[in-house]
């Protein structure tokens, strides 16, 4: 997912990466060609399918320079002789290398496209290295703006960090820069200066003094990795460890942050990090990555889900207080590590084929902290959570943008998406086939890329209700649907007016006093069937439903 934002600073930490076009009704007619370079699985794309990088990086930091390697294991997808990878063309590829002999590459803005010697046949595994140098683009805002953070501790001591969704991985290393295609394992091999340390992804094999004041931290992940995913810190960490009994057995957590957070970070994590994962692994299932265990890194920046190293700067000077009331009685929880471990779930464990479906991150995401709350508090106070958001949603655009083009759509992905879900929950009426829903889009989908497509149909099945009109309207249309009540030769009629083709879904009503009961509105006037019932007195259930009322 993007960074956490918390609906209360929402206006304040939307990324300005926000400015998405619309699936349907394009802000925007026309895209650049390197809008489809970058965002569209082109032939050159997907005739190879890359398996294992091995990215090899050092870090020069008075310069704030980068350089090193990375190998590209592949899978030839067709038969090939041509293809493309990816890199900011402010970074200088030194050579690219195919069994010991360098290959002639061509470059157009951020986009790469190396000629192999002879037809790679279908099927056939291979491999090449790219050799690159240079200064990354600076991150003005993390983790709004991609690029690497190069700052300073409170001690003076560097403080590093990369941050890169929505802009792409090839902002400070080469790979083939499109969710679609994750690797089924990666190793991370960091230098830095002697006294430092590295933390990235999955786990640490080797620390190797290079004789050259520089040290070596080789990490191993074991799992599939989205590009995004992939993260550099460094900084003079200190390392907590713990672990928890989880429902795939023994989980380790591991915790680096500066050395005067020390016992703010053993306190704060310990009360907050068991207790998320208790809640998610009921609704979600099993944390999807015991292999590479979880992390929590301390950053320069607020945050980030960075797979089995999730990035957190609440201890940062001029940080929100992220200790936010839970719903009841002040309870306190840490909105931090909530969110963006969701995201292990949803975003990493599932990911988004197309960045225009950035809402499978953010709307489960944001939703998983109701549930989460309602772990703690009752399912009351989830719901109010989730209501009292949708006060944010502006309603802009739609939250889906153009697909192929690596475009965002609106921020309402969070507060919009987490508010249809509950919708979902509260139409199918039945806790415990929900949570088998949640859990079997995990199970179903683990490791794997997903499409708008998958996800609303398998919850459609699932369930045995069809979603997709609903979806479509609340994620496709900027508008949200209304519902209409009138009078008509002496009795209350309702419709629904809405953009979606075939749009009926179910909602909740009662008339001041009685019960809720289902009725099933479509975009033809049908009669009420409540007795006393007139448009005046009818009461929707708008604190589960987001939605508009009308009344004649």
């Amino acid at each position: 997912m993007r960074a956490v934002y918390t609906l209360i600073f929402l206006s304040q930490f939307v990324p300005s990466l926000l400015k998405a076009q619309v699936n349907v009704a394009p802000t925007y007619s026309t895209f650049s060609h390197a809008d489809s370079l970058r965002g569209s699985l082109s032939p050159l794309r997907s005739c190879y399918d890359v398996n294992f990088y091995h990215l090899d990086v050092k870090f020069n930091l008075q310069e704030k320079s980068i350089s090193g390697s990375n190998l590209f294991k592949f899978t030839a997808v067709k038969a090939l002789k041509r293809l493309q990878f990816d890199l900011y063309a402010n970074l200088k590829i030194e050579k690219i290398i195919y069994h010991q002999h360098p290959l002639s590459f061509t470059r157009e803005g951020n986009a790469v496209f190396v000629n192999f010697p002879a037809i790679i046949k279908q099927n056939t595994k291979d491999q090449f290295t790219v050799f690159y140098a240079g200064k990354p683009a600076l991150a003005a805002r993390a983790p709004r703006d991609g690029g690497l953070t190069f700052g300073t501790d409170t001690l003076g001591k560097p403080f590093v960090a990369t941050t890169c969704e929505g802009t792409g991985a090839s902002i400070w290393w080469p790979n083939k820069d499109h969710l679609s295609d994750e690797v089924d394992s990666m190793a991370i091999s960091v230098s830095v200066p002697t006294g430092l340390k590295d933390v990235s992804n999955g786990r640490l094999r080797k620390v190797t003094d290079m004789k050259n004041g520089y040290t070596r931290f080789d990490w191993f992940v074991a799992n599939p990795i989205n590009n995004y995913n992939v993260a550099v810190n460094i900084a003079n960490y200190v390392h907590i460890s713990d672990a928890c009994k989880g429902e795939n057995g023994k989980l380790t957590l591991d915790y680096w942050v500066l050395p005067e957070h020390r016992d703010r970070a053993k306190a704060r994590f310990g009360k907050n990090v068991k207790a998320m994962l208790a809640s998610y692994e009921h609704w979600f299932g099993p944390y999807p990555f015991y292999k590479d265990g979880y992390k929590l890194v301390e950053t320069p920046y607020i945050a980030m889900e960075h797979q089995s190293a999730i990035s957190y700067g609440a201890f940062m000077k001029g940080a929100p207080n992220n200790d936010l009331d839970g719903g009841k009685n002040g309870s306190n929880w840490d909105f931090i590590i909530v969110h963006e471990s969701a995201h292990e779930w949803f975003g990493n464990n599932i990911t988004a084929k197309d960045l225009a479906d950035l809402w499978i991150h953010e709307g489960f995401a944001s939703y998983a902290e109701s549930l989460f709350i309602e772990s703690q508090y009752g399912k009351d106070a989830g719901i109010t959570y989730i209501h009292n958001g949708t006060k944010g949603i502006s309603n802009d655009k739609p939250v889906i943008a153009a697909y192929g083009v690596n475009q965002l759509g609106s921020g309402d992905m969070y507060a919009k998406g987490s508010a249809v879900l509950n919708m979902v929950r509260t139409i199918i009426n039945d806790d415990e086939k929900w949570r088998m829903v949640l859990r079997g889009l995990n199970k179903n989908f683990y490791h794997q890329t997903v499409t708008y497509d998958q996800v609303v149909n398998y919850i459609s099945k699932q369930s045995g209700i069809d979603f997709r009109p609903m979806f479509d309207q609340y994620l496709h249309f900027k508008n949200i649907p209304k519902l209409e009540f009138s009078s008509k030769e002496g009795q209350v009629v309702f419709r629904w007016q809405a953009d979606a083709k075939n749009f009926a879904m179910p909602v909740r009503v009662k008339i001041h006093g009685g019960p809720y009961q289902f009725i099933s509105p479509n975009s033809t006037f049908q009669a009420l069937k409540i007795t006393g019932a007139t448009p005046q007195n009818i009461e929707v259930d708008t604190l589960n439903y987001y939605l508009g009322v009308l009344k004649n």
